[in-house]
């Protein structure tokens, strides 16, 4: 897809990963407030993002990218060239089988789930930064589970131990990065209704994917990493 870089007149997001669940939902909320979307899939099968496309011609764009191929992490990157945006969202992730233990987990499984959740969407963010407003705001989707001190029953160590890796990657990040303008942003969005989340979880997309984009959109203009809740909480490391 060629740069247009008339477009930029509108707030601006590059959302990675917004086929399906919380990622489709940013892409819908964006769209709602007013937002220029550029959302990424992982192939050319049909999603509901090409739904929200065809409705929103004007306002969103497909990108395709797998956040486990650095080739296409390159690629994406300079399709983008010349463009800026305001946000920069990584929402891409995966799971494993959720009673695995560490123990007992092929070992090209649990580097499948670990390059997905934590090297993949940092090696996103080197990529693109520059693509992002100097006082503009790069998040990632990460999780409650990813925290070290909430650990407090064990279980689902697999997506745990993701989670909490991509928490340092981006701790490391921002300690490189110590003087940049740009906000930073972790988002632990709670156990939600997903085909990652399951039809048991307590709270569903529509009422959580509008506090997320809140808190992403109070947060611009401040410098510094944050690893926050829906609702704005801290989220203890």
């Amino acid at each position: 897809m060629t740069p247009d870089t008339t477009k930029p007149t509108l707030s601006t997001i590059l959302l990675v990963g917004g086929s399906r669940g919380l990622g489709l939902g940013m892409a819908t909320e964006f769209t709602k407030r007013g937002w220029h979307v550029v959302a990424t899939v992982r192939g050319e099968t049909r999603t509901q993002l090409h739904e929200l496309a065809d409705a929103h011609p004007d306002c969103v764009e497909i990108e395709i990218v797998d956040i486990a191929q650095p080739d296409q992490i390159a690629a994406l990157r300079d399709r983008l060239v010349g463009r800026q945006f305001d946000m920069l969202f990584v929402n891409a992730g995966t799971a494993n089988m959720q009673d695995e233990i560490a123990g007992e987990i092929a070992t090209d499984e649990y580097a499948r789930v670990l390059v997905t959740n934590a090297l993949g969407p940092l090696r996103v963010i080197e990529a693109c930064r520059d693509l992002v407003h100097a006082d503009g705001l790069i998040g990632v989707m990460s999780s409650g589970q990813g925290s070290i001190t909430n650990n407090t029953n064990g279980l689902h160590e697999v997506y745990r131990s993701s989670k909490a890796a991509l928490n340092q990657l981006f701790r490391s990040y921002a300690a490189r990065y110590a003087d940049d303008s740009r906000a930073l942003v972790l988002i632990a969005p709670g156990w939600i209704r997903t085909q990652l989340g399951g039809p048991k979880a307590p709270f569903g997309i529509e009422e959580s994917v509008p506090l997320i984009v809140d808190v992403l959109l109070g947060r611009q203009g401040q410098p510094g990493l944050a690893f926050l809740d829906r609702n704005g909480n801290t989220v203890p490391w």
